[in-house]
């Protein structure tokens, strides 16, 4: 298993959260998220960073959790949280794209240009 380029995650030797810079290898390298100094970590120390983690991080976008009322928000997260239990990746960020281009749709404001 890899993690994907720009995947954020947490460095466990450290407790860091990082982004993934290039996944591939026994090595993974990851940098501070938004840039900055870069590090190699062995695979073995890695794990996605939580929600909680990229929420306390800022790294959560602004407007993208799932609002009280919403039903269709409701329904989309306990369809990733049920992907993210299981073992298939694929149907996990699925699952995930489908959440985040509901929440860009519903809930983010639409920016008038003058």
């Amino acid at each position: 298993m890899t993690y994907r380029n720009g995947a954020f995650v947490v460095d466990t030797r450290e407790g860091r959260i990082a982004q993934v810079v290039d996944g591939s290898g026994r090595h993974t390298r990851v940098r501070e998220p938004g840039g900055g100094r870069e590090w190699e970590v062995p695979f073995a120390a890695l794990r996605l960073a939580t929600r909680e983690e990229r929420e306390a991080a800022g790294l959560w976008p602004a407007g993208t959790r799932p609002l009280y009322g919403c039903t269709e928000c409701a329904e989309l997260d306990a369809a990733y949280r049920a992907a993210a239990q299981g073992s298939d990746e694929v149907e996990t960020g699925n699952a995930l794209v489908a959440q985040r281009r509901h929440w860009r749709s519903a809930h983010t404001p639409v920016k008038e240009w003058s």
